[in-house]
Order: C-alpha cells, then sequence, then structure tokens
C-alpha cells in the first residue's frame, strides 16, 4: 500500500510541475485545482473529516424538509446497491454528509475512510474525490481509485451526481462509494446510471412538493414515458410564469432561450416564452387525453415534447377561513386546554401517513406509550399488529434473539421450534422502542441495518426476510449525550429520529384539573362513586411535582379512591408523599404581587426568579398557575 501511495504522490507531483496527465479532464483539472487554489500538499495524507453531532444537526436541519422527500429514494437506491459492497452518502451543497447507508459491521472501516454520517468531502480539504469534484462542477462523475487526489482514498471507487433544487442552485449530492473495487474504471459505468437516476427521481419529487399548488408540466421525447418516466418536469403558476425547474429542464430552458445579457437584470421566463403554447391550453394537456396528442412544440428549436399537465388543487372560496387540521379522536383525547401539549398533538397528527421514524422524548411516565398507541390507532396501519418493546427491561443476553428472532437450535437455551422475534411480530404494523438509549451497542447495529435495508436475519439463519414496519422510538435520557460518550450509534440516531416529539412533564401542563377529572371519570365504573376532590386535596395535588408524571397521578387517585370513605377525596386520603409536600413551597415568601412584580422586573424569566428564591423553577412555575399570572405575561 505504501508503494501504492508514494507512486500515487510522485504522479500528483508531475502532473502539477508539467501541467499535463493521463487522466480525464475533470480529473485533470481538479487535481491542478488542489494544488494552485486549495494548496494541498500532495504528500501529506488526511484524516476524514467528521464534524460534531452539534454541527451536524445544524447541517440537517437547514435542509430538514429535503431530506424528508429524498429519504424514500436514498432508502431505495442503497436496496439496490447494498450487496455489491457499496455504501451510500446524501450530502448537502457544502459536502457535508446529512445521511449515510452502510453496512453497520464495517462501520469503523467506513469512518476511518470518511464514508460515514459528518463526513466532509469538500474538495477544498479531500481533495479530488467525487462528492467535492461534483460540488465545483456541477457534473456527474466518477473518481475511481487512483483519480483520488489524498492517496488515503486510493481503495475507494466514489460515484456521485448533483441535485440541483427548484431554482437551479444545487441543493445535494448523491453518492454511492465501495471500500474495495475491480480495477477498471469502465466497471462503474452501471454506478453512474443508477446514482444520475436516483439523483433525477429525488430532484423530481423536491420540486412536485414545493409546487403542490400550482400547475406542474412533465414532458418526455417519447409519448409512451410522458406519463410514466417524465425527463423534464416545470412548475407554472396561474399567470403562466415558470416558477420552478428539475435539471433536465433548466438545461433545456438555457437551450431554448437566447443568452442573458449581462448587462441586465435576469427577467422571469412565461411558458409561452419556451412552447408554443400559454398556461390557458394546459387543460387539453391532461391525463384523460391520449399521450400522442399531447405534443408540445418548442419555439425557437422547432422539437417537439409530450406531455402531461398536472393542475393544482381546487381552491377554497375566499370567505372561507383557513382551519387547522382537526385532530383524530385518540389524539384529542390525550389533552386538555394546553397550548404545549396541543401543538405536540397537532404535529403528530401531521406525521400520521409517513413512514418516517419518529423519535418521542419525555421524562419517565410522560405517555410516550399512550401518544404512540394512539398514533397507531388512526394510522392506515392500525388493523395491524402494534409491539411495544422497554429495551431497558430485555435482559442483554437475550435482546438479539427477543427481536430479531432464532432458528431452532440457534444457540444454548434456544427455544426447539425457533423464535419469530418481536420485529417480525410487529409485520405490517408498529414497533414500539420505548427507552431506546438503553439498548446495547451491538443490537443497535443490528436495528440499523433493519431500518435500512427493510428486512433481518433472525439469529441462526442464513436468509434474510422481508419486513414492513413503522418504528417510533422514545426515551427520557438524552441521545446526543449517548453518542458523545460513544454509547448510542449517531446513524441510529439519525435514522430514528426523522421527526421528534416532546412531552411536557405533568408539572408544566396546564390542563391539569382536565386530567384529573378525566381519570377520576374512568374509575366511576370500578369503584361504582362519582368521585371528585376536595379544594384542598386539588391545591395539594397541584403543589406536588410529580415526578413519576402521569404515572405518578393515576397511582395516586387509584390510592386515593381506594380508601376515600365517600365520594369526596379529602387531603387525608391522598399518599403521604403527595399530603404533605408544601415544604418548598414556603421558601417562596411574599404575595402574589411580589412575584409578579420579581417576574416583570426579569423579563418572566423563570429560571433566573427560581435562582433568586433558591427554589426550583417548577415550584415558581406552580406558583404562577396558582395565582393566575399568565395573563399578565403578555401585559407587562
Amino acid at each position: 500500500m505504501r508503494g501504492a501511495q508514494s507512486a500515487h504522490i510522485d504522479e500528483l507531483v508531475r502532473a502539477a510541475v508539467e501541467r499535463n496527465s493521463r487522466r480525464d479532464a475533470i480529473i485533470h483539472d481538479s487535481w491542478l485545482r488542489c494544488v494552485t487554489e486549495h494548496k494541498l500538499d500532495p504528500s501529506v495524507l488526511r484524516e476524514a473529516r467528521i464534524v460534531t453531532p452539534g454541527q451536524l444537526r445544524e447541517h440537517r436541519d437547514a435542509m430538514d424538509e429535503f431530506l424528508h422527500t429524498a429519504r424514500f429514494g436514498v432508502e431505495m437506491l442503497y436496496r439496490q446497491v447494498s450487496g455489491l459492497g457499496y455504501v451510500l452518502l446524501l450530502t448537502d451543497a457544502n459536502g457535508v454528509t446529512v445521511d449515510f447507508m452502510g453496512d453497520p459491521t464495517f462501520a469503523n472501516n467506513c469512518r476511518k475512510a470518511g464514508l460515514y454520517l459528518g463526513a466532509d468531502w469538500n474538495e477544498s480539504y479531500a481533495g479530488t474525490c467525487a462528492v467535492g469534484t461534483c460540488i465545483t462542477t456541477g457534473e456527474a462523475l466518477t473518481v475511481h481509485q487512483t483519480d483520488h487526489f489524498d492517496a488515503t482514498h486510493i481503495p475507494l471507487t466514489c460515484t456521485a451526481a448533483p441535485i440541483y433544487d427548484p431554482s437551479g442552485k444545487m441543493a445535494a449530492v448523491l453518492d454511492i462509494s465501495a471500500l474495495r473495487s475491480p480495477e477498471p474504471k469502465a466497471g462503474q459505468l452501471l454506478a453512474m446510471q443508477l446514482v444520475k437516476s436516483f439523483a433525477h427521481k429525488i430532484e423530481t419529487a423536491n420540486l412536485l412538493n414545493r409546487f403542490r399548488n400550482e400547475w406542474i408540466l412533465r414532458l418526455a421525447v417519447c409519448p409512451e414515458f410522458a406519463d410514466v418516466d417524465p425527463d423534464v418536469v416545470i412548475a407554472v403558476d396561474s399567470s403562466g410564469w415558470i416558477i420552478g425547474v428539475n435539471n433536465q429542464a433548466r438545461i433545456m430552458l438555457q437551450q431554448e432561450m437566447p443568452a442573458p445579457d449581462p448587462s441586465k437584470p435576469p427577467r422571469p421566463v412565461s411558458i409561452s416564452d419556451i412552447f408554443e403554447c400559454s398556461v390557458d391550453d394546459f387543460p387539453f394537456y391532461v391525463h384523460s387525453r391520449p399521450s400522442e396528442q399531447r405534443g408540445l412544440r418548442l419555439r425557437r428549436s422547432g422539437r417537439s415534447l409530450f406531455g402531461q399537465a398536472l393542475p393544482p388543487p381546487p381552491k377554497k372560496s375566499a370567505g372561507a377561513p383557513l382551519r387547522e387540521r382537526p385532530l383524530p379522536a385518540a389524539l384529542a383525547a390525550l389533552a386538555g386546554d394546553d397550548d404545549a401539549m396541543r401543538n405536540v398533538l397537532s404535529r403528530a397528527t401531521k406525521l400520521v401517513n409517513t413512514q418516517m421514524g419518529l423519535l418521542i422524548h419525555g421524562e419517565t411516565g410522560t405517555g410516550k406509550e399512550h401518544l404512540t398507541k394512539a398514533l397507531h390507532s388512526v394510522s392506515p396501519r392500525a388493523g395491524k399488529p402494534f409491539i411495544a418493546v422497554n429495551c431497558a427491561a430485555l435482559p442483554e443476553a437475550l435482546i438479539e434473539s427477543e427481536l430479531f428472532g432464532h432458528e431452532a437450535g440457534a444457540f444454548t437455551g434456544a427455544k426447539v421450534k425457533g423464535k419469530k422475534g418481536l420485529v417480525l411480530e410487529a409485520n405490517g404494523g408498529t414497533l414500539f422502542l420505548d427507552e431506546i438509549g438503553d439498548m446495547p451497542l451491538a443490537s443497535q447495529t443490528r436495528l440499523l441495518r433493519v431500518l435500512a435495508e427493510r428486512e433481518l436475519t433472525p439469529v441462526g439463519a442464513t436468509r434474510p426476510i422481508p419486513v414492513d414496519i413503522r418504528v417510533i422510538a422514545a426515551t427520557h435520557r438524552d441521545l446526543v449525550e449517548l453518542i458523545k460518550s460513544g454509547n448510542f450509534r449517531e446513524d441510529l440516531y439519525f435514522r430514528l429520529s426523522g421527526a421528534v416529539l416532546k412531552l411536557p412533564p405533568l408539572r408544566e401542563r396546564l390542563d391539569f384539573e382536565w386530567l384529573v377529572e378525566k381519570m377520576l371519570a374512568e374509575r366511576r365504573a370500578q369503584f361504582t362513586r362519582a368521585f371528585a376532590l376536595s379544594p384542598a386535596a386539588l391545591a395539594r395535588m397541584r403543589q406536588y411535582d410529580w415526578p413519576g408524571n402521569i404515572r405518578e397521578l393515576i397511582n395516586a387517585l387509584d390510592y386515593a379512591c381506594a380508601i376515600a370513605e365517600g365520594d369526596l377525596i379529602q387531603l387525608d386520603d391522598l399518599p403521604d408523599r403527595i399530603a404533605f409536600c408544601d415544604a418548598d413551597e414556603r421558601k417562596v415568601s411574599g404575595s402574589a404581587e411580589d412575584l409578579l412584580a420579581e417576574l416583570r422586573r426579569n423579563r418572566w424569566n423563570v429560571s433566573q426568579v427560581a435562582r433568586l428564591r433558591g427554589v426550583d423553577r417548577t415550584t415558581i412555575h406552580r406558583q404562577i398557575r396558582r395565582h393566575g399570572l399568565m395573563a399578565f405575561k403578555n401585559h407587562g
């Protein structure tokens, strides 16, 4: 390997000095850029640069909607190439890997090579490489073995294609790479076609998603493919202006429009500037007409393309107010008049029909499993299994066989007939992984493979089994901190956290009385009594901190209902830890007016007021609720 690196470095030096090489022009030009513009030393071997988890989150957040749109195409491409030894990278326009798929078994080798989540492949640091050089040139390319500038990357073969946004700016780069490959570069031609094809699909899907409320014109050279796999896709507003294009359409527009005058600002382009038709003619190009009758002639070249026009959805009447999507009954039943909780449920409603991973954060007992069951019950998977797994409760030695199943006699103590495993039990439905932060690293690797490849191999089996599941995970732990300490896989975290919901703790919820009344009503059938709380008991329950959250509230009400003499629950009927919880409250001196004045002085910074008074901030929150001070927040 060292001999190959030395020979490669010698070739780079000669190319830089003589300005000549036997490489493709795009590779040769990149080598010269690396030396003259990026000031890279050919003899220096650089380690892969991986950004921090915080920086990676910033890069992903900046393209959150695009990542959700691209996910299906990324997974589909990976399933086609994973068996050939490739890993898949999706980077942003800066070259930072924001999505990654690869065999977790080789994660350490991939990370060392830079084929990993968070890897920075910008040409100015990594030298000639598929991603960085694609960003610089705007073209799809293969950088094969010794094409790389940095001798560290000689074993790699990398093929990348750009993905452009509807305005024509580069949005991302799609790349498939292998740690080892045969020598001939021509062997990567199929990889090139696959990457270009899926980059086109992702680009088009992003355009359709962005302009779903506008006219969409889909065009192909052959009428047979106009409705199936269009090359050119254009978004057009109701006035006929072109407002978005995919890359094939952008190239066509450049060919069909006269060269712009650099001394004048660019002007908008109308569909009638390009075609011998206007937006008013679009109804004649809908799917109901035969494709061969839907030809559109280009004004400048005279060529004809065959199209399909997709109309925008019907507009609501001007007088009709925009209404928020109503919450499904199962989700609406989880909250009363609490804005924070209703916002969580509103977001959850929008995620019901998606396949993306969902991560629910919340303290122990906040209702994470109740939310997951409600989501399952209103989803298209409602009639299929719901399997809940407490990752913290499964013995580490058995968690793999419990989750993924095992063949008969796969290990000592295995069941004679084998075991199906909880993941397969959930096939077609929802798998809820509670306390995911407590899952052992080895099991995380197996789970990552299931999520990436949508198949699993039971312990002792040789053939994988396809699985169709939606995975929802939950935790009370800080997974980012676990990643930093090496106890949680970063790539699994980003696979699970396509969307993140955070449930508020009970002490911060403003619908406390609603929750109490709802739970007491549910106990009428069990105890055959209509329970209510005395004012003293309710006041004390408001004061309590509820470290166990809703689960603790349920237990406290069960206890109170069981020992109450009549229908009215008194203070003495509450568990002792709640009945005598007011010691911390005595630390809060002064009247409601004093507290309001202090909140105003500190601009309603509850944490600051709590520090000044020497109490926990939850105590201040309780005081605010008790005295009804929230009404003054927006009035100074």
